[in-house]
């Protein structure tokens, strides 16, 4: 089969690509194909990766191109892993909403709508030429914001489903905590992309998350970066993207104080780019570990592999709500266990939500509804519409503002704007 990466440049690609060679039994790849309009970046990365198979003894073929119809072409399983306007623009999306006392984030809040407005036309063109050269392929979408691109996706009519590293993490985590096998572990992960909590964790069948919250509620509620007495309350683990909203003004006052982390990013990219470039390097260095992304080259190899196997095992994806929330529309875009099959991942029957979490799930969901309207159909009202959705906005004055920065910030990539 032939794996595409496009934005397969990207310092996170080593990461798929040790995946892909520890993982060959479940995902036979005959073709490894590193799409990117950044040639120099292409070169660095398709060396190292052809050095990395070819020390674990994979026999597939790593071909790089700048030519996207050509890369596609063919395709099993397309992976979209890009970054419209580079960390530039993840800098301005993280420093603009700041300034007007919001969170800077780059998925979350003013940050993830402006790298919507970016990303989504440029996927949807992705996906149209995707289709027509290679029909029947599956669209596996890590590109943020997850939720809004996937649903873009969807609507579209492509064979999609969207992928964070968010719950495998999660579940990998738990697993160390209680010393069981992954495998063992099944987690009740419920919301929307990056507005996720886990309210049962079951480890063969008995629930454990009472066990695991009594024993390491400080080291959970450490890393998720909240107070230990919120996680005692809720009787569940938030994730960590919940921070933006439970503390929001602490947030907003440490990032005042810190570089953002497009900067941090942007000068740990360097330093990784010249590791790839040493031809002595044949495994994925340390330092990517501090690129994010743990754990994605596992459940982007077991999201492929079951696409195309129809194996039915559970996953949690990006995919149709249709009745799993009664509270959301059917065609909204849940994170949720999966079964997944070969038309594609069927949402499981989830316990009710309990209101503290169904409330703002249906609040961000509307604004993600707005958000994607925003970004296929441009326009500044309905930019601040979406802001005045947003639960982390929500003021008209202050919606009106952040849009018209925005807008100005991305003029370059929003055809609409020029």
């Amino acid at each position: 089969m032939k794996l595409v990466v496009v934005g397969g440049g990207s310092t996170y690609t080593p990461e798929l690509v040790d995946g892909i060679a520890r993982l060959r039994a479940s995902l036979p790849v005959a073709e490894l194909a590193l799409v990117d309009p950044d040639r120099e970046r292409l070169a660095l990365v398709g060396g190292l990766a052809r050095r990395m198979l070819t020390r674990a003894g994979h026999p597939a073929l790593v071909t790089t191109t700048a030519d996207l119809d050509a890369g596609v072409d063919g395709a099993s399983v397309v992976l979209l892993q890009l970054r419209v306007g580079g960390q530039a623009a993840r800098h301005l999306d993280e420093t603009l909403p700041l300034a007007c006392g919001c969170v800077g984030q780059e998925t979350t809040g003013a940050g993830g709508l402006a790298k919507a407005l970016r990303t989504v036309p440029v996927v949807l063109d992705i996906a149209d030429r995707v289709a027509r050269r290679a029909p029947g392929a599956w669209i596996v979408n890590f590109t943020n914001p997850v939720g809004i691109v996937t649903r873009a996706l969807l609507d579209g009519g492509h064979r999609a489903a969207g992928l964070c590293n968010v719950a495998i993490t999660f579940r990998r985590r738990f697993a160390a905590l209680l010393d069981v096998a992954p495998d063992a572990v099944e987690a009740d992960h419920i919301g929307l992309n990056h507005l996720t909590w886990t309210r049962s964790v079951r480890v063969d069948g008995r629930e454990a998350l009472p066990r695991l919250l009594e024993a390491h509620l400080h080291a959970l509620a450490e890393e998720v970066g909240l107070p230990a007495a919120l996680l005692r309350g809720l009787g569940a683990i938030p994730s960590y993207y919940l921070r933006y909203f439970y503390a929001h003004d602490q947030v907003v006052d440490e990032q005042r104080q810190s570089p953002s982390r497009a900067d941090t990013v942007a000068a740990l990219e360097r330093d990784l780019l010249a590791e790839y470039a040493d031809p002595g390097l044949d495994t994925k260095p340390a330092r990517l570990e501090e690129r994010g992304g743990a754990f994605y080259s596992e459940a982007a190899v077991a999201l492929a592999a079951s696409l195309l196997g129809g194996d039915g095992d559970v996953q949690v994806v990006n995919a149709r709500n249709g009745a799993t929330l009664p509270f959301l529309p059917p065609d909204a875009v849940i994170e949720a266990p999966a079964r997944i099959t070969r038309d594609g991942p069927e949402p499981l029957p989830v316990a009710p939500v309990e209101p503290l979490y169904a409330g703002l799930i249906a609040h961000v969901s509307a604004y993600e509804e707005l958000a994607l309207d925003a970004a296929l159909r441009g326009g500044a009202g309905r930019v601040s519409r979406a802001l005045l959705a947003h639960p982390l906005v929500g003021q008209a004055d202050l919606a009106d503002r952040l849009a018209r920065a925005l807008i100005t910030a991305n003029r370059a990539h929003l055809p609409w704007a020029a």
